[in-house]
């Protein structure tokens, strides 16, 4: 293991000490609440973790890098760049200020994508980590969807910037993009404890994943109008909730408008839904998943 491994050791060490002093509980064993609850008190505690692991990922990605931060902003502008070159030139989508209908469905997506692959690598790295140490199991895919809402936040500044060159002014709605972040992070965050779950056991899933995730993209309208669907795609289309997160996300850039009651109703019945069947299913195995890894 190296330094970063050992300095997170002594922190997660730290974090422990300073709970056990302050809290005055002993801890009965044969008196243990459900594993669903007790990892969500001992997240509760180890939140301080969960903040510096988020830093941490966000200092080394772009630790080497010459722009640094400004690539979170650069990578979905020069995406945007070569869809709307591509597809408006040669397909000739009707839709005005399309750079930023891809750029407000690219955003959304990218912070899925990278948040679940990320939450899947990062339990299979801990792995040697949590078998020296207790940190809450679920840490790591929390804290690699907080990394994925922090590049969310840095990405809306290009976003603003396009929408301006573009003609399309801001609307009041976007004041809505925090709701809409809640539920796409609750749904990367239940997915992700399910691909850690599987991963632990199959480590191909890591890789199969990634081909799933190209055709997801696809089957998503995240660069072309959800209009040009055939009718007979329409049902798997409606069946697809990042078809939903997206279009929630988009609405109030895109549109000027929310989301419909029915949409966000549908987007909060399955996010929520993802989550918690997400924790249940990780948290029951979570510490036979460690010793597998």
């Amino acid at each position: 293991m190296g330094p970063a491994g050992e300095g997170l050791i002594v922190g997660v060490s730290f974090i422990r000490q300073r709970f056990s002093l302050y809290s005055g509980e002993a801890y009965d064993s044969a008196n243990r609440p459900p594993a669903f609850l007790e990892e969500l008190a001992a997240l509760w505690v180890y939140r301080d973790l969960v903040r510096q692991l988020v830093l941490r990922d966000i200092k080394i990605r772009y630790k080497r890098s010459v722009l640094g931060v400004a690539w979170t902003m650069l990578n979905p502008l020069l995406s945007m760049l070569v869809l709307t070159i591509v597809f408006s030139e040669l397909f000739r989508f009707e839709l005005p200020a399309y750079p930023v209908y891809i750029l407000s469905g690219a955003i959304i997506w990218n912070f899925f994508a990278q948040s679940t692959t990320m939450a899947m690598q990062q339990f299979i790295w801990g792995g040697q980590l949590m078998t020296r140490i207790y940190i809450p199991r679920t840490v790591f895919a929390i804290s690699a969807v907080g990394t994925g809402l922090v590049n969310v936040v840095l990405a809306l500044v290009p976003l603003l910037v396009i929408m301006i060159i573009a003609g399309a002014r801001p609307h009041a709605t976007m004041a809505f993009l925090p709701v809409a972040l809640f539920f796409a992070a609750a749904f990367a965050t239940g997915v992700g404890l399910i691909l850690s779950s599987l991963a632990a056991i199959f480590p191909d899933v890591v890789d199969m994943y990634q081909v799933l995730l190209t055709a997801w993209y696809f089957l998503t309208p995240v660069f072309y109008p959800e209009a040009i669907v055939p009718g007979a795609m329409r049902l798997w289309l409606q069946l697809n909730p990042m078809h939903h997160i997206v279009a929630a996300f988009r609405a109030p850039i895109y549109y000027g408008r929310l989301p419909s009651a029915q949409a966000l109703g549908a987007v909060a019945v399955v996010s929520l839904a993802t989550l918690v069947a997400g924790w249940a299913i990780f948290t029951s195995q979570a510490e036979k998943l460690v010793y597998r890894l």
